[in-house]
């Protein structure tokens, strides 16, 4: 639709709508808020009540997360893979950073054997340092 001016007829009128583009603007903005979420969450785990101390400061560098779930879903650092992919990259983490410290976050319903494994995984590699994670206590 070309609008024209009253002074001649010729001469078209340079607007632009930018309705549209806020339109989208917004889409894209609910969209963001509403996956950003989901992308964050890794596994589903209840852990167990915990009655320790605090941890000690330790540099974030230096921590990587494993988690278990019930059915045997292992994720490293809220990225799920397959176990021997998993250790694999722990131990050449380890490799670079000798100072490396495994979290081990599992269910507490979940069976042994997962926990078991991602420990002699890590022992097997030469990765001594590492901590079974609980619920802090309140």
């Amino acid at each position: 639709m070309r609008r024209f001016s009253q002074r001649s007829y010729l001469v078209t009128l340079s607007e632009i709508n930018i309705t549209p583009l806020l339109d989208l603007a917004f889409v894209l903005l609910i969209i963001f808020v509403i996956t950003t979420p989901l992308l964050e969450q890794s596994i589903n785990l209840k852990l167990p009540k915990g009655m320790g101390q605090p941890d000690k400061l330790v540099n974030k560098r230096d921590i990587r997360t494993v988690e278990v779930s019930v059915t045997g879903v292992y994720a490293l650092d809220r990225r799920r893979m397959p176990f021997d992919q998993m250790i694999a990259s722990l131990a050449a983490d380890a490799r670079v950073n000798p100072d490396l410290i495994v979290y081990i976050r599992a269910d507490q319903d979940d069976p042994y054997k997962y926990i078991a494994a991602v420990i002699d995984g890590c022992q097997r590699n030469g990765i001594t340092r590492y901590s079974l994670r609980t619920e802090p206590p309140k």
